[in-house]
């Protein structure tokens, strides 16, 4: 019953999502107007303590916080007590599971320079797309920040501190993380 009233709810706030979409808890979803939220068929979303076995530390958190700023996530993910937080753009591609407590941040949440963070000047705040790939694995509380791209098939080992480019088909691990195998 909470999930039905959660995606009438989720509706309303212009959030698209597919079929099949289920709701294991109850999650945190905010969709800032002129912004974009979409979610594609039958994904999975996490948010209870005992949904998945890891150990969630918190309810999964899909934020748009900017007019213009976009969320895609693919067909067929699964996500456990992760944080999206969008300015810019991040996507997330099919058959790609996110593991429970990661954080995908395309912004830098203040502004870098001292000046700018005394005032609090938004619009000094860093921002990059992130781009995560088809069919990879994101290992528990794993940090991908901004202006970071995963290529198709990869893994990221848990823990990892993701910035930067990396291809398809490889294992991605450490802080700050690197490739550490071709798959």
């Amino acid at each position: 019953m909470i999930s039905f009233v959660y995606k009438i709810l989720l509706k309303i706030m212009g959030v698209q999502y597919g079929k099949r979409f289920r709701l294991k808890g109850v999650p945190v979803i905010y969709n800032k107007k002129g912004a974009s939220v979409r979610i594609g068929d039958n994904c999975t979303i996490k948010s209870s303590f005992l949904s998945n076995l890891v150990g969630l530390y918190a309810r999964t958190i899909i934020l748009t916080r900017i007019p213009g700023a976009s969320i895609e996530i693919g067909d067929n993910v699964g996500i456990s007590g992760a944080t999206i937080y969008a300015r810019s753009r991040i996507s997330i591609g099919d058959h790609t599971n996110i593991g429970g407590n990661v954080k995908i941040l395309d912004n830098d949440f203040h502004p870098v320079e001292a000046q700018a963070r005394l005032i609090d000047d938004k619009d000094k705040i860093g921002t990059a797309p992130v781009k995560i790939g088809k069919n990879c694995f994101i290992g528990c509380n794993v940090l991908i920040l901004k202006g970071s791209e995963i290529g198709d098939n990869c893994v990221v080992g848990a823990g990892a501190v993701v910035s930067g480019k990396f291809e398809a088909d490889c294992m991605i691990a450490g802080n700050p993380a690197r490739i550490i195998k071709r798959i």
